[in-house]
């Protein structure tokens, strides 16, 4: 499986491993589904959101599946 990286979309990141939809709505992240999550990187909305991009990734990572 591929490692997710924070340049990555939110729409490629869900594409690959969607089993980390309950980690991004619990930090907060309840726009999975509109335009935007389709464009912006992870990175870009974990700034948004006041996120550590790193630790976001690396739970996204750990994730089995």
């Amino acid at each position: 499986m591929s490692e997710i990286t924070k340049e990555m979309t939110i729409g490629e990141i869900l594409s690959i491993k969607p089993s980390c939809v309950p980690v991004l709505l619990e930090m907060g992240m309840h726009c999975l589904g509109c335009p935007a999550s389709q464009a912006e990187s992870i990175e870009e909305a974990a700034m948004v959101h006041g996120m550590d991009v790193d630790a976001l990734i690396k739970q996204i990572n750990d994730i089995e599946g």
